[in-house]
C-alpha cells in the first residue's frame, strides 16, 4: 500500500517535513534543537548509520544523552556525496529494519546533528575536535584505514595516504592526522583528551587504533606520542549487525511504500549487538540503557564475532559466487553450503575461541546462518568479497595458524583461501569477468595470475598471509583445493570437500 502524500508524491526528508510523514514511519519524538555534538564521527557510513548512530538515537527517545548528538566528517573525496546528502536533510536519514517475512520497519533517526566535508575546511574540523564539548571520537574508518602493516603488525608510515601529513606544518588530511593535530592542541591548552572509539571489524580495534594513532603522533612529536599513552582511552569494541549497501530500489520502495523521499537511507537486519569496554577518558552516554554490553574486556566476544560470522562470510562468498550465486541469503539455503559453514564453525573456527561469558555458541552459530539467510536484506557475494587483503589476515588467517599450532583441522580453512585465489582471477567458471574489488586489487590479480606456473603464488605474499606457503601440511591442502576448484567447479568441490572432512 503506497503511503504517499495526497498529491501522489512522496515527501522529501527534512527538519520541516519530518513531522508531516506517515504514521508508519517513525521519526524522533524528541526535540532536536536541544541536541549537541559531543560526539566527532569520521566515516559516516551505512553500518555506522545503523548502529552507533541508532543507539544514540534511542537513548535521545529515552531522554537522555541529548549532549552526545553526532558531528559527522567525511576526510575522503567520495565523502562529499553523504556530507551533501545528510546535510540537505538536516543529519536526518531513514533507518529501514528487513524483517525476515518481508516486514519493513522504517525510523527516521535523529543523533546526527551536524555534517562537516573535511577537505573543505581542515581547520573547522581541528577546531571542531579541540572544542570541549567533544569528548569522543569515534571511527568506521574500514579494517584498511588504519594502515596495519600485515605481517609486522606495525604502522605503515611509507603509505601514500600519509606522508603529507607527516610533513613539518602539515594541514591535515588523513584521520591521523586530524586526531593527532587536535589531540596536540588539547594538550597544549591542557584540557581534558576526547576518547578514541573504533568500531571497525578488527581484533582489538581500540588497541590497534591506540597503537596506529600513537605511532602517527610519535613520527611528528615522541612527547605527544608519549602524553597520548598515558591520557588518552581507546576502548576495544565488538560491533554486529549486517549491513549491505544501500540500492536503488530501497530507495524506491521507501518512497513508494512509506512516503520518505530519502536521497541515502539505510537497510539493515533486525540483530544488532555492540559489546563495548567502559574504558573512557571524559565520560560516555549511558550507552548501557539502549541495550549495549558495557564489559571490562571485549576480546572473547570480538574473536567470536570475527572469526564465526565474518570469516564465515569469507567462507560463503568467494564459493557462492563462483557457483553462481548472488546474494549470501541464496547460499544460506543451499544445504551444502550450510553443512560447510557450520562444520567450518563448529570445527575449525569454535576451538580457537576462549570462552564467551554468557554466548551459547551453538545457539550462536545457528543464529548465523538463520541472520545470513535473511532474503530481505539482500546482502551481495559481490559486497562480501570486496578488499579481501582486509579481512582475509585479520578474520580467517589467525584461525588457520591457531589450528596448525594446534594440530586443528584446517581443511575448510583451507578451501577458503584457495576460493579468493581462484576469485581473484577475474573470471567466472562461465569465462565471464569478474569485478575484483580491492585497495590492493593489481597485485593480488597478478599473483593469481601466476598460479598456472606455481600453485602457491597467490600464497607466497607473506604480507597477507605470513609463512602460510611454507607450512608443508597447509601448502599440501590449499594446492589440492586450488587443483579442485580449477578441474572441477567450486560446486563439486564443495561437495567433494564435504565428504573428505567429514571421514
Amino acid at each position: 500500500m503506497s503511503a504517499t502524500t495526497a498529491s501522489g508524491t512522496p515527501t522529501q526528508l527534512s527538519a520541516t517535513t519530518c513531522a508531516a510523514l506517515p504514521p508508519e514511519v517513525g521519526r524522533p519524538a524528541y526535540d532536536r534543537s536541544k541536541v549537541t555534538a559531543g560526539i566527532v564521527h569520521f566515516g559516516v557510513g551505512g553500518f555506522h548509520r545503523a548502529h552507533q548512530a541508532m543507539y544514540l538515537d534511542q537513548l535521545m527517545e529515552q531522554g537522555e544523552a541529548l549532549d552526545w548528538g553526532i558531528c559527522g566528517v567525511g576526510a575522503l573525496p567520495h565523502d562529499r556525496r553523504i556530507v551533501d546528502t545528510l546535510t540537505a536533510q538536516d543529519g536526518l536519514y531513514t533507518l529501514v529494519v528487513k524483517h525476515p517475512d518481508g516486514r519493513r520497519e522504517p525510523r527516521v533517526i535523529g543523533s546526527i546533528v551536524e555534517m562537516m566535508f573535511a577537505p573543505d575546511d581542515p581547520q573547522a574540523v581541528v577546531d571542531r575536535l579541540t572544542d570541549p564539548r567533544t569528548r569522543i571520537v569515534s571511527l568506521t574508518i574500514t579494517e584498511g584505514g588504519y594502515l596495519v602493516n600485515q605481517v609486522t603488525g606495525e604502522f605503515d608510515a611509507s603509505d601514500p595516504s600519509i606522508r603529507a601529513d607527516l610533513e613539518e606544518g602539515a594541514v591535515p588530511r588523513t584521520v591521523f592526522g586530524y586526531v593527532v593535530a587536535a589531540l596536540a592542541a588539547r594538550r597544549a591548552a591542557g584540557q581534558t583528551p576526547f576518547t578514541v572509539m573504533s568500531c571497525d571489524n578488527l581484533p582489538g580495534n581500540g588497541d590497534v587504533a591506540r597503537k596506529m594513532m600513537t605511532a602517527f603522533a610519535r613520527l611528528k612529536d615522541p612527547e605527544l606520542a608519549d602524553w597520548m599513552d598515558d591520557h588518552v582511552q581507546f576502548p576495544n569494541c565488538m560491533v554486529d549487525r549486517i549491513t549491505p549497501v544501500t540500492t536503488p530500489d530501497d530507495i524506491d520502495r521507501l518512497a513508494t511504500d512509506f512516503g520518505v523521499q530519502d536521497g541515502w537511507p539505510v537497510v539493515c537486519e533486525p540483530f544488532t549487538q555492540w559489546v563495548l569496554e567502559d574504558h573512557f577518558t571524559d565520560g560516555r552516554p549511558p550507552f548501557e540503557d539502549a541495550g549495549v554490553q558495557l564489559v571490562d574486556d571485549v576480546v572473547p566476544y570480538e574473536l567470536m564475532k570475527l572469526r564465526l560470522l565474518n570469516a564465515s562470510h569469507q567462507a560463503l562468498c568467494y564459493l557462492g559466487y563462483l557457483s553462481g550465486y548472488r546474494y549470501a541469503h541464496e547460499v544460506c539455503q543451499d544445504p551444502l553450503f550450510v553443512d560447510f559453514l557450520l562444520g567450518y564453525m563448529e570445527r575449525e573456527g569454535s576451538p580457537t575461541l576462549p570462552e564467551v561469558p554468557g554466548v551459547d555458541l551453538d545457539a550462536y552459530r545457528h543464529q548465523l546462518i538463520e541472520r545470513f539467510a535473511n532474503p530481505e536484506v539482500r546482502d551481495t557475494l559481490a559486497r562480501l568479497c570486496a578488499e579481501s587483503s582486509d579481512r582475509i589476515p585479520k578474520w580467517l588467517v589467525p584461525v588457520i595458524n591457531r589450528n596448525l599450532e594446534t594440530g586443528g583441522e584446517i581443511d575448510r580453512s583451507a578451501l577458503v583461501v584457495a576460493s579468493w585465489a581462484r576469485y581473484a582471477e577475474g573470471v567466472d567458471e562461465q569465462g565471464e569477468p569478474i569485478e575484483v574489488v580491492d585497495r590492493i586489487r593489481d597485485r593480488v590479480m597478478e599473483a593469481a595470475a601466476r598460479q598456472g606456473d606455481d600453485p602457491l603464488a597467490f600464497l607466497r605474499d607473506k604480507d597477507l598471509f605470513g609463512g602460510l606457503a611454507d607450512d608443508p601440511r597447509f601448502a599440501e591442502v590449499y594446492t589440492e583445493a586450488l587443483s579442485a576448484l580449477h578441474d572441477r567447479g567450486a560446486r563439486e568441490t564443495l561437495q567433494s570437500w564435504s565428504t573428505r572432512v567429514s571421514t
